[in-house]
Order: C-alpha cells, then structure tokens, then sequence
C-alpha cells in the first residue's frame, strides 16, 4: 500500500490496462471517463474523497473498463494491489462495508433505470405510448457513455464459502420464510445446506417464482448495505435447510477468520452488478432501434 499524488489532468489508470490495484479517495477529486482522448469521449462520473475506484477490475480479474484522471492539483490517493487487499480490510475493517455499499449504490440506481426503461419498451411493443423523448435522451446518453467498453461477463466461480460464524448458522423447516417482501433488514444470508426460493407476491394469486438457489449462494445482500425493504420473499425449500446470517459488524471477524467469503460476497456484487449492466444495454438498444 502507498500513497500517491497526482496533479489536474494526470491519469490514474487507462481504459483497458490490467487492473492490479484499486484505490481510495483522501484528497481532491477524480473523473471516470470512457474513450478518454478521443472523438467519443464521454464522462461517467466524479469521485470525491472516502469513495473507492478501481475496485470492480481487482474483484473480478477485468482490464478497466475506464480511464481515471485527476480533477485537481495534489489529489491523494491511497493506492491498494490485489495482494495486499486482505491487509488492507484487516487493518481497515470499517473500509469493507464502504466498498460494498459503493457497489450495491450503483446496482440500485442501475435497477430503477432498466425498470423504466423495459416499462417503457413494453409500451412502445404494444403500442400503448408514445416514445418519452426524455427517457431516449437518457437512454442515448447511457449508450454514449458505454462507448466501446467491454462488458463481458465471466460465470461466477462455484466455490465452497466455507465456515462461517458458528453462533450465526441455523437449519430451518421447509416452509420457512426467511424474510418478507417489503420488510427491512440489516443482514444478509449465505446457504450452507439446502435450497431457498425467491418470490414476489408470495402467498398471493401474483405469487412469482424468481429463482431457486442452492449452497453457496447469497441472498438479501442489498438489504445489509443500503437497508431498503426487501424486494422480495425467501423461502426455504427443503427441510434442514441450513443458513448463516451475515450482519455489517460480522464482516470484520469474517475477514480475520475466512477472507475467502469476503471476496466471494464482493465478487457477487461485481458479478451482478455487470449482468444488470448488460441486462440495460440490451433493453437501450433496443429502445433505440424502435426509435430509427
């Protein structure tokens, strides 16, 4: 770990290079930019101090899929290799929830936007509306800002978690809901034994079945980090399904004991985040070929 100093205009890292270190904000501020130095330059965003960048190519094994470039003179960042990742958060455990809540913002605010844009697509595919100029002009701008960025996404690695926290882990009955759609919750879940389903409407004539998942797969991951209602029941499918729950302040003591599930929870915020990106460039160009 070091820090560095960058002066207004110099660049971080560039779209397409490895992506060996991440990096946390102390001073100034930095701007993500796709097709940095060309025609189709456009900017995604600006990062302030306390907001980690970099992070999704550590995860995940990507080259940048941006260019990073120092807005100001003396901007400070703290500069963290992939190898070190583990000393960081050990030394630093209150930084794993910032960096996850990072990650789980974006996926959010990327959700209400693919929502809009596949309601509005079904709309248009049933001739029930006339094109939102306004949505097309933010649908045209995320397109831009796209650029020639690549957005493939490699399977998520089916890996054992590991042990958890012990006083944590639980078994349940079939039939026994996790948490209810709508409820809030501080705390996420991780399968060790069992299946558990996903519904919306549960126990409703709209009951929707969104997906079974098996051991070794999390759930109700976006409620521990932003604490909005769940979107969502879980069920537990089989009898002696066995579950551990995983709270904010658990996070530390997990990284002490098995960092491997604290990669894996953040790897599965990448992952998802990447295939609600794909998921939305999709539905946009679509939105756009029915507008030409």
């Amino acid at each position: 770990m070091s820090e560095k100093i960058f002066n207004k205009g110099d660049v971080i890292f560039r779209e397409g290079d490895s992506g060996d270190f991440f990096y946390r904000i102390k001073e100034g501020k930095v701007a993500v930019i796709v097709n940095y130095g060309t025609d189709d330059e456009k900017q995604l965003t600006e990062m302030i101090p306390g907001q980690f960048f970099g992070e999704m190519a550590v995860v995940e094994g990507y080259r940048r899929s941006a260019t990073v470039v120092a807005l100001e003179d003396n901007t400070t960042v703290t500069e963290i290799a992939t190898k070190e990742m583990e000393e960081y958060f050990n030394e630093n455990p209150d930084q794993i929830i910032l960096i996850m809540r990072n990650i789980s913002g974006r996926i959010r605010e990327l959700t209400q936007d693919y929502n809009e844009a596949s309601e509005e697509l079904k709309k248009l595919k049933t001739g029930n509306a006339k094109a939102n100029e306004g949505l097309f002009a933010k649908v045209r701008k995320f397109l831009n800002s796209i650029g020639t960025s690549d957005l493939s996404v490699e399977e998520e690695k089916e890996a054992e978690h590991g042990k958890g926290l012990e006083e944590k882990v639980a078994s349940y009955p079939s039939g026994t809901i996790i948490f209810k759609e709508g409820e809030t919750g501080n705390y996420m879940y991780d399968i060790h034994v069992g299946r558990v389903g996903i519904y919306t409407g549960y126990g409703t004539p709209e009951q929707k079945e969104i997906t079974v998942l098996y051991p070794n797969k999390f759930f109700g991951e976006m409620g521990m980090l932003d604490n909005e209602p769940r979107s969502a029941t879980a069920v537990t499918l089989d009898n002696e399904t066995t579950i551990e729950t995983i709270y904010p302040e658990d996070l530390a003591q997990l990284m002490e004991q098995n960092p491997m599930k604290v990669d894996m929870i953040m790897m599965h915020l990448s992952h998802r985040l990447r295939y609600l990106t794909n998921d939305y460039l999709r539905v946009c160009k679509e939105l756009c070929d029915m507008a030409s």
